[in-house]
């Protein structure tokens, strides 16, 4: 288990992200750990969100497949240029992340199903 999971439980990332005037950065971290270990039908509500706000904030990224479990696959260069970074920073990022849930959120080449 890595140390994130350990830091949240669903009580306490639910409290957070109902609070009127809670820091941006705890709010983040709180919908971060309910997206990867909150129960279903919050996670799901919490995708539909992010799909809705990644189309009108970055209405140019668009998904170039889907994982097994439907998920978007992003391509790296894309959400570095939706991002005004460089695909290194991008990669980077997704690193950290990968690093910080003990997962992995790149998908090789071959992987997911590709958008036609």
């Amino acid at each position: 288990m890595t140390d994130f999971k350990k830091e949240w439980t669903v009580e306490s990332a639910m409290e957070i992200i109902q609070h009127p005037t809670v820091d941006s950065k705890i709010w983040a971290e709180a919908v971060e750990w309910l997206l990867l270990y909150g129960p279903p039908e919050v996670q799901e509500m919490l995708k539909e969100a992010s799909g809705y706000a990644t189309s009108k904030e970055f209405p140019e990224l668009k998904p170039q497949g889907f994982n097994e479990d439907g998920e978007p696959i992003y391509s790296v260069a894309e959400i570095a240029s939706a991002l005004n970074i460089s695909e290194e920073e991008a990669a980077e990022m997704i690193a950290r992340k990968e690093t910080k849930h003990g997962m992995l959120h790149r998908l090789g080449e071959q992987e997911g199903k590709k958008v036609q």
